[in-house]
């Protein structure tokens, strides 16, 4: 099975979770393919995705 890379624009690094292209750009980050789906984030991009949406999070929880 072929390895998939982050979809951030200028990042080559092995893709660890994938997400919505929706919400990667409510964190803040770039996408590099427009019509992508879903967005494979390596380590260090799902870091960043996840200090940008914490606090959106942590409401969504709340409400459950």
């Amino acid at each position: 099975m072929a390895e998939d890379k982050c979809g951030v624009m200028g990042c080559s690094q092995p893709g660890v979770r994938s997400y919505s292209r929706d919400a990667v750009e409510k964190g803040g980050l770039k996408v590099a393919d427009e019509k992508a789906k879903r967005v494979h984030l390596c380590k260090e991009h799902n870091k960043e995705y996840k200090k940008a949406t914490k606090d959106e999070r942590r409401l969504e929880n709340l409400g459950r």
